[in-house]
């Protein structure tokens, strides 16, 4: 039996492509409700909510749209390790969901494939601050967890003289439940405010399986196009999750309806919340010049 998982992920993937007029999505996303999802607290680059009045009270630390950038059907970020250096290359940041090509079936892993894609780069008001393109997929898998991770043509130390733009910081520890996080989308230029609820044991969706994943409390009312935003602590503001999928009509386990299972196998369903994918297990598998590495000590990430 197919246990669905691209629920929120094809709808924050198609959705987008939907409303867009990108691409024909497949009628399972096109009708998920995405188009229509509830957006209380998404508030727009220009700082007021989306079709609503604006949040009463701000995050400790506003992220801003800074290092964000816009996919053709995505959200995504320029990110960089611990160690990154400035004249690494830069690396971006979104969903295996996202890829160009489609959706990695389970179980494959896509390492070091040649990728020309184009990502629109924004500042920190959410105007465009130019284009980078790709070079390669460095890493990408629907597997265990739900992130890409593009190596560009351009180092950090390019990226900010060129657009005065500062890549993100990946956090290199878990994130901590109740935290303030803010899901910033390049996308839609829009940033959705809540707090950590607590941690998926597995969020299983349409044949796909996440492992830990981050659930968001009721706030993070996402969208299709949100896939891939960077899920951002605001009291650190660095990055502690990619965001991938949401329930969105309270199925158990189906396309656009991810499912909890606990420790002993027990399923629950939480309709309407948001979900996303923790990125610390990224950064032990990221070496010196921004290679990834999937042998290196502490790495975790499904390999080929």
């Amino acid at each position: 039996m197919k246990r669905p998982l691209v629920g929120s992920l094809a709808t924050a993937l198609f959705g987008a492509a939907a409303l867009a007029g990108i691409a024909a999505a497949p009628a399972a996303a096109a009708t998920s409700g995405t188009a229509t999802a509830a957006t209380s607290n998404a508030v727009t680059a220009g700082g007021t909510a989306a079709g609503t009045t604006a949040p009463n009270k701000a995050p400790a630390a506003a992220p801003s749209f800074e290092g964000t950038v816009a996919l053709s059907n995505c959200s995504g970020s320029v990110v960089k390790m611990p160690e990154s250096q400035p004249g690494d290359p830069a690396l971006v940041l979104s969903n295996g969901h996202c890829l160009e090509e489609g959706m990695p079936e389970p179980g494959k892993v896509i390492t070091d494939q040649p990728s020309n894609r184009s990502f629109t780069v924004l500042k920190a008001d959410g105007s465009n601050a130019g284009t980078v393109r790709a070079t390669k997929i460095a890493y990408a898998t629907m597997t265990d967890t739900d992130v890409s991770l593009y190596e560009v043509g351009s180092t950090y130390e390019q990226i900010e003289s060129k657009f005065g733009v500062k890549a993100l910081e990946v956090e290199a520890a878990h994130p901590t439940q109740g935290n303030a996080i803010t899901v910033v989308s390049g996308y839609w230029k829009e940033t959705y405010g809540c707090a950590i609820d607590g941690f998926a044991h597995q969020l299983k969706e349409d044949g796909w399986t996440m492992k830990d994943s981050i659930r968001y409390t009721a706030d993070c009312r996402t969208k299709g196009g949100t896939s891939g935003s960077p899920v951002v602590d605001d009291a650190s503001g660095k990055v502690v999750g990619v965001n991938n999928t949401r329930n969105e009509n309270g199925e158990e386990c189906t396309l656009n309806n991810p499912c909890e299972v606990d420790e002993n196998g027990n399923t629950t369903v939480h309709e309407g919340i948001g979900y996303g994918q923790q990125t610390y297990i990224i950064t032990p598998c990221v070496g010196a010049g921004s290679k990834i590495d999937l042998s290196r000590e502490g790495c975790t990430l499904p390999k080929p």
